[in-house]
């Protein structure tokens, strides 16, 4: 029974670290129109850039400056900002499939970054012994699981709320006009590259805090946890949900994140030992399979907007 409470406290705890990253792409996607097909990697900046501040100092390594918990949280924030700004001012004109296309290379490269900066980032070794400000605060392990859970759904709520405002506030409005007519936005005086940028950076900057939750959750980053599989899993989370909704996002995170793992525990328990190796292929399979079928019977997603606010007849 503690496993099983175990296993659902951590299952939830990714689960909730993926909702975060999804309302930063339902920021940017589904209230402004903007295609972010480089999610993996402000995830990518926000876990390193936590690794970087906080892992404990090393002689190996330029960065481990072994900063508190809470600047790093802050910190990563900061650098997947400032990330967010550079591709911004660089690519935020591109439209559609122009804009998809940098962005997924501005992705690789970052991975390719990671993987290669050696004395920085630990190349493929990563960096460990990173900081959790749960750990160890109680002598049950399962506690100490629950409480990041619980404090990565205080993160979650507080996100929520900003956004709740954000979105509902004059600013919001213009997101939502430019999304639908920006031509017709720009005509009403609304300099709609800049709305573009700030919706960009800060949807990218909430990549980054999932990534630095992520990175402190596991105590361990390393380039194969930020291959290009994970934008499609939360490009998956937020049509299966809904964009345009944040009940759509966290619910998409949920429910995707519960049939991939779900699938690699089948795979492990029933196939055979010899095809294991093919599990990842398996499990972005069955997840492709479950979104088109999302597209083709229920294109809004589970929880999505109301029909006159969508932009599926687009």
């Amino acid at each position: 029974m503690i496993g099983l409470i175990s296993y659902f406290a951590f299952f939830l705890t990714v689960a909730l670290i993926f909702g975060i990253v999804t309302l930063g792409l339902d920021l940017q996607w589904g209230k402004t129109g903007i295609f972010n097909a480089g999610v993996v990697g402000f995830y990518a900046i926000g876990a390193y850039g936590f690794a970087i501040l906080t892992a404990p100092a090393s002689p190996a390594f330029l960065g481990n400056f072994g900063l508190p918990w809470a600047v790093g949280i802050f910190g990563a924030m900061l650098i997947s900002a400032f990330a967010a700004l550079l591709v911004g001012l660089a690519t935020i004109r591109l439209r559609d499939d122009y804009l998809s296309v940098a962005s997924f290379g501005i992705a690789i490269t970052i991975q390719l970054i990671v993987t290669n900066w050696q004395p920085m980032t630990g190349g493929t070794m990563g960096i460990g012994q990173l900081p959790n400000p749960t750990r160890g605060l109680f002598e049950v392990r399962l506690w100490n699981g629950i409480a990041y859970l619980g404090l990565v759904a205080t993160v979650l709520a507080l996100v929520c709320y900003a956004l709740a405002r954000m979105t509902r506030s004059p600013w919001g409005r213009v997101l939502r006009a430019m999304r639908e007519d920006e031509p017709a936005a720009r005509t009403l005086g609304k300099n709609t590259v800049a709305f573009r940028l700030q919706c960009f950076v800060i949807g990218s900057t909430l990549m980054g805090l999932g990534g630095a939750l992520y990175a402190s959750f596991t105590g361990f980053v390393s380039p194969a946890d930020f291959l290009p599989i994970v934008t499609f899993l939360v490009w998956t989370m937020l049509i299966v949900g809904g964009s345009g909704n944040a009940l759509g996002a966290l619910l998409g995170a949920i429910l995707v994140w519960g049939i991939w793992s779900m699938l690699g525990a089948a795979i492990a328990r029933f196939m055979p030992v010899g095809l294991q190796a093919q599990a990842g292929a398996v499990q972005a399979m069955f997840i492709g399979i479950v979104l088109v079928l999302v597209l083709l019977f229920r294109p809004r997603g589970l929880v999505g907007e109301a029909p006159t606010t969508s932009r599926t007849s687009r």
